[in-house]
């Protein structure tokens, strides 16, 4: 089997741990612009979120083990990532300085720690199934993970971390989609009859964070301008992801 999908996997895994690093860029930004970046960002995370979900990831998944089966499996990763939120106390501090961050900062970093590793497996599990779905899955990745890094890092500096090991802290906590990446190499290069499984679970996931950590975090916004240029970067998303669709449905079998 060619090693393409690997190599694929493994760039798009670092290039998502670069991300982390994001932080550098927002330390001499003043918390207003921070603000109003980091909330349309938000937005657009949200909406390829559920676009990635319900054009890519549940047709992958749906033509692979049926529909009734996809709907279980991404309920159960819908669950499963329910009750990790709940068990480490994640806050994503999305609009900066209103979290409670002292007593999460080392969960902070457990928790990005497992989500990127997650989401390493997603990644690898993508490119095994399409190329063109792996790319799809490492934009909505993306545009997800700017945020949260950003948040994250927001968390240790505030937590009171320096600004150069809040960075390493969040650089090593990244790293782990690699490893991530790399397991689902190994575990489903010769077994791609489980893909659809985990492209399922993914859904899960997606359709979770988007709607219960970044839509309610837009509903926050009382100014009627701001909301309307958020709910236009995630229309604007879901479009972007629609126009994407169906490239990759099919490939993994």
């Amino acid at each position: 089997m060619t090693m393409m999908p690997l190599l694929y996997a493994i760039a798009a895994s670092i290039a998502i741990s670069l991300l982390s690093l994001a932080g550098i860029g927002f330390v001499a930004v003043g918390r207003k612009a921070r603000g109003t970046v980091l909330f349309v960002m938000v937005a657009f995370a949200a909406g390829a979120m559920m676009a990635a979900s319900f054009f890519h990831l549940l047709p992958e998944a749906t033509e692979g083990i049926g529909s009734f089966r996809a709907g279980m499996v991404t309920l159960s990763g819908f669950s499963f990532f329910f009750i990790l939120e709940r068990f480490l106390h994640w806050r994503h501090c999305h609009k900066g300085g209103h979290c409670d961050v002292h007593p999460y900062t080392t969960l902070s970093v457990v928790g990005d720690a497992l989500h990127n590793f997650l989401d390493g497996i997603v990644i690898g599990s993508a490119f095994l199934a399409d190329t063109t779905l792996g790319i799809s899955t490492t934009f909505v990745i993306a545009a997800h993970e700017l945020p949260q890094e950003l948040g994250d890092y927001a968390i240790l500096v505030h937590g009171g971390h320096s600004h150069r090991k809040a960075l390493g802290m969040n650089f090593a906590s990244a790293l782990t989609s690699v490893a991530g990446a790399v397991l689902a190499w190994v575990g489903l290069a010769d077994h791609h009859e489980l893909i659809p499984y985990v492209m399922a679970f993914a859904a899960g996931n997606f359709i979770y964070v988007s709607s219960s950590d970044l839509v309610p975090e837009l509903h926050k916004e009382q100014d009627l301008r701001r909301a309307g240029l958020a709910f236009a970067f995630f229309i604007a998303a879901v479009v972007l992801m629609g126009l994407t669709a169906g490239g990759g449905a099919g490939h993994a079998h």
